[in-house]
């Protein structure tokens, strides 16, 4: 698979590093099998230093937010499925509005004419009208809103785990096989 990782603006960026260094463990797996290109907006940048601090060095290729030589850049290159995570509500509105001047609208825009996964990890609350309605107009292009809402059925115990329960749902949308949180009917799962 090849797969695009954005790191949008909005607050949560630990999403972004659990999910990269998920993609770390699941590429040493099988290299040959999951290739991640890496873009941060600027916004997800300063955040994720805000949030986190500084940003690892992840054994991926990192673009720039204006390198529209990217291979992603263009429906030819074929990759597979994208995800913006955290996605901000200004860039879900730009991919709703088809804005691609930059290379993460770029790539938007092209997962959404091949029609290829798109996964938009939304986090904000409370949500406008405005909000909604892009999220309706991105849903009817054929990208899926999945808001960084964890669950809690399956009593998570650390933030890690918390997390999980969003990511592993990010990456059964991707099509990547994964066990980071029980899911509902599994043993694992404490009974109601």
């Amino acid at each position: 698979m090849k797969l695009v990782v954005a790191v949008g603006g909005a607050s949560g960026s630990v999403y972004a590093r659990r999910l990269l260094d998920t993609l770390v463990r699941l590429r040493a797996r099988d290299p040959d099998a999951l290739q991640v290109g890496l873009c941060f907006s600027s916004a997800g940048n300063e955040v994720w230093q805000h949030e986190i601090g500084a940003v690892p060095d992840y054994p991926f290729t990192r673009y720039g937010l204006r390198d529209f030589r990217a291979p992603f850049a263009s429906g030819s290159a074929g990759w597979d499925a994208m995800v913006v995570i955290p996605c901000s509500t200004g860039g879900l509105a730009r991919i709703a509005h088809g804005v691609s001047d930059d290379l993460i609208g770029r790539a938007a825009d092209v997962m959404l004419k091949e029609r290829r996964k798109l996964v938009l990890v939304v986090r904000e609350a409370p949500l406008s009208l405005i909000h909604i309605e892009n999220m309706l107009t991105v849903t009817r292009a054929g990208a899926v809103v999945l808001p960084a809402a964890p669950s809690f059925y399956s009593k998570p115990q650390t933030v890690d785990a918390l997390l999980d329960t969003v990511l592993g749902r990010v990456l059964d949308q991707l099509g990547l096989a994964n066990d980071l949180a029980p899911r509902w009917g599994d043993s694992k799962v404490p009974p109601v």
